[in-house]
């Protein structure tokens, strides 16, 4: 496989606190989301911080590697309900991303809950940005079975 290069750009108008911008997935066009320092760390208002668009790739990445992961082992999921949950806090050097939290619902057969688990904590270890943002941050993995 060759290499893959995705990009994405924005246009920023001023300050931190009171500039806006919109950041565009340039590879896709299928990005197109206004950001703001408030949208970062008072309420979104309907505007993207760089955090959600973390929770979103890992989100994303890791439906993808728990799938593949499952299906390799034989038992192809019927469905996977993923919710990244990042966190930042803003300390004495300034914003920082402390952890994402994963938490995956899904149905899959021929898996017992602890099976399940298993296989999705060792999907994590195969996912691309979990990889990128390992030893920089906490990464959690909560699994729930569904019938």
């Amino acid at each position: 496989m060759a290499g893959i290069e995705r990009t994405a750009e924005i246009d920023w108008q001023g300050g931190l606190a009171d500039g806006s911008g919109t950041v565009v997935g340039t590879s896709s066009g299928a990005i197109d989301l206004p950001v703001t320092w408030a949208s970062r760390v008072e309420a979104p208002e309907g505007r993207a911080s760089p955090e959600e668009l973390v929770a979103a790739a890992h989100a994303a990445c890791y439906a993808m590697a728990f799938s593949h992961t499952l299906a390799e082992a034989g038992s192809p999921p019927e469905r996977l309900h993923v919710t990244a949950t990042v966190r930042a806090e803003l300390g004495d050097e300034g914003l920082a991303i402390t952890s994402s939290d994963l938490e995956v619902r899904g149905r899959v057969s021929g898996l017992d809950a602890a099976q399940f688990q298993r296989q999705a904590e060792e999907a994590e270890r195969g996912c691309p940005v979990s990889n990128a943002l390992r030893g920089s941050i906490e990464i959690g993995v909560s699994a729930t079975l569904e019938d």
